[in-house]
């Protein structure tokens, strides 16, 4: 038997960004300081890790339908194939030790612009921690899952979602050029509520494409592009007044700041948007809907709206008409969970 019959389980949420996106991207945060206001929702990175006897290491993943194979003592080469789970195994895994066996998955895609991949990250670091009893705090396994897949697997993006999974929940959080603060945002339920009643997640119908956004974006900051300086100025503004605004319950005024911000976000690069997002985003403003963003680097992935609820069924039919997948959500105000489960499912597989 290769198996033990312990399972180790974890799972990170995804998150919407409101407000000062870009913000979180060096050299602009190291430079200048950034801050980002983001929620966690009710969509994971789901992730499973069985110990074995022998040092076979097998990881599955249901959103790639991919199965790899290898040992403890194996090289692993990152040749885009589950590049995130090789390189938290060899930051985290320990060469001489014992094998497992990992299942992973994921509520949304890579490239939805809901963090998908930075919570897959923070969730296989959760079920390394576990596996190996190692005493990470929360700051700790942001920072690692950033360094992890920043600048060990150099792929190009910020510092939000890292933090944002491993914490969880409303965040207003400062990221400056030796250290990070997450300031939890203490809701109330009925603010809480009301958001989930007036806001509307939509899938624009295709993920973000891999085209240079954020690279294009770097590029625009450090040539001192105006329109880009500005936009990254302003996001950052505008992060600290919707964070006001959140805690002060004017939820109208905040709705109607995600326009302001999603105006200032597409000036930081000419490809955040496109002529799909921009028909959308406008026939969802000509039907009800008071601001809006997408909801990560951009060019693709989920289009968050706010609406006046009267109308936010005839925002979600202008919508459909372009193409496009209304969805509901709901907040979720814990970060990364791990618990252990022990015995055999009903079928007496493990």
């Amino acid at each position: 038997m290769m198996h033990s019959n312990l399972h180790i389980r974890a799972k990170a949420p995804l998150r919407l960004s409101f407000a000062g996106g870009g913000t979180d991207v060096a050299p602009y945060l190291e430079r200048e300081g950034g801050c980002v206001l983001s929620a966690t929702i009710t969509r994971y990175s789901w992730g499973t890790l069985t110990p074995r006897v022998d040092d076979q290491i097998h990881i599955e993943s249901a959103d790639l339908g991919a199965l790899f194979y290898f040992d403890t003592r194996s090289n692993l080469v990152y040749d885009g194939k589950l590049d995130l789970a090789k390189a938290a195994i060899r930051k985290v895994g320990d060469p001489q030790g014992k094998g497992f066996d990992l299942f992973l998955q994921t509520d949304a895609p890579p490239g939805s612009g809901l963090g998908s991949s930075s919570s897959l990250m923070v969730n296989l670091i959760g079920l390394l921690r576990e596996f190996k009893g190692l005493p990470l705090t929360d700051y700790e396994t942001a920072e690692l899952a950033y360094q992890i897949e920043r600048k060990e697997l150099q792929i190009q993006g910020g510092m939000q979602d890292q933090y944002a999974a491993a914490f969880g929940g409303f965040n207003f959080i400062e990221f400056n050029a030796d250290h990070v603060i997450v300031n939890p945002l203490r809701i109330h339920r009925d603010t809480s509520n009301e958001l989930e009643h007036n806001l509307l997640l939509c899938y624009t119908g295709k993920p973000r494409a891999n085209d240079g956004i954020i690279e294009d974006q770097v590029e625009r900051y450090q040539h001192h592009e105006e329109k880009a300086l500005e936009g990254l100025r302003h996001q950052k503004a505008l992060a600290v007044e919707m964070k006001n605004l959140l805690l002060q319950r004017r939820l109208e005024d905040f709705g109607a700041k995600l326009d302001e911000a999603w105006r200032f976000k597409k000036q930081m690069s000419p490809k955040i948007s496109n002529p799909h997002i921009d028909e959308m985003y406008e026939a969802a403003r000509r039907s009800g809907a008071l601001g809006g963003k997408i909801t990560g680097a951009g060019g693709g992935g989920y289009l968050l709206l706010y609406c006046e609820y009267e109308k936010k069924h005839k925002v979600a039919e202008a919508i459909r008409k372009l193409g496009g997948t209304p969805t509901e959500f709901s907040f979720e105000f814990h970060g990364l969970q791990t618990w252990r489960r022990n015995g055999y499912t009903r079928n007496g597989h493990r």
